[in-house]
């Protein structure tokens, strides 16, 4: 039987007029039908991308790339997307807010009405339903986006950062939230995001990428049955592993060979032992003025 989503070799490429740029190079990875993934990775490394592409909002280059079999050619009806900036309209009620996912995909708006105000209500939004964002705290505000992305009862749900503009007390706030509805609800989600522990307090797996060319170093399970505890030994191991693939990262990008640049094949026209910058020997001297 087949994985929920499917993604096999996939490669996302951008030609430019010197070679080609790799934003993803032979990322494959399988998730099942209600499981939690988190990705992280250093910046640069095409997690934003590769959720761009699970959402159907960048074409790939080559490889496999399907939902429950379908290959994904566009934005899936059965999908939801959270980004980082909650992208909300202000002369729309929050309510209204939320209606925009139905009238993306062209649904009657009176049928979801009851279904947004029952949203709201689970995030705690529900006294707020005819406010208007700039009205509302950027916790709230993000709620808001994350009940919009639900409205249409997704399979999917993708979330980009949604956290990362967030003071420590709402972000943690809101993990619980995000943990509960998972749970409730048995939506399959994939997280993107720069907090390791973020990462694992929400993830049955953690995806560990790197950068040049963006694929896959390593996938982690989370072996911590939930609620978990942060202060908990086993949240340090698992953290521990997770930081150890950064480091051996960052250890190899140091080792690697750099590309000459136009700075460096500038130098090597200059007299020997000289600089860009003048040095002190007669070939980088002044003639005295007359």
């Amino acid at each position: 039987m087949s994985a929920f989503l499917q993604i096999g070799q996939l490669n996302k490429v951008y030609h430019s007029q010197r070679e080609p740029l790799y934003a993803l190079k032979d990322v494959s990875l399988d998730i099942e039908e209600g499981e939690f993934v988190s990705i992280v990775g250093p910046s640069g490394c095409g997690k934003s991308t590769l959720l761009k592409c699970v959402a159907g909002l960048e074409p790939i280059s080559s490889g496999h790339l399907a939902l429950q079999g379908d290959p994904i050619v566009g934005p899936p009806a059965n999908m939801g997307v959270v980004f980082q900036r909650d992208l909300l309209l202000d002369w729309r009620t929050i309510l209204d807010n939320v209606l925009i996912a139905a009238e993306f995909h062209d649904l009657d708006r009176a049928d979801f009405e009851e279904r947004a105000r029952s949203v709201l209500n689970l995030f705690g939004l529900g006294a707020f339903a005819h406010r208007y964002p700039w009205e509302l705290s950027g916790g709230m505000r993000q709620r808001a986006s994350i009940c919009r992305a639900l409205l249409v009862d997704p399979q999917l749900l993708l979330m980009d950062e949604p956290f990362g503009a967030l003071d420590a007390l709402t972000r943690a706030y809101l993990q619980q939230e995000l943990h509960r509805i998972w749970q409730a609800e048995g939506i399959t989600m994939i997280l993107v995001t720069h907090d390791v522990e973020e990462a694992i307090y929400l993830g049955d797996r953690v995806v560990v990428m790197e950068p040049r060319p963006g694929r896959i170093r390593r996938i982690l399970p989370v072996p911590l049955a939930h609620p978990r505890d942060r202060a908990a030994l086993g949240f340090a191991r698992v953290k521990d592993d997770v930081l150890q693939e950064f480091t051996g990262r960052l250890a190899d990008l140091a080792e690697a060979p750099i590309k000459r640049d136009a700075a460096a094949q500038y130098t090597d026209r200059l007299p020997p032992k000289c600089g860009p910058l003048a040095c002190a020997n007669s070939c980088c001297r002044r003639p005295p003025r007359s």
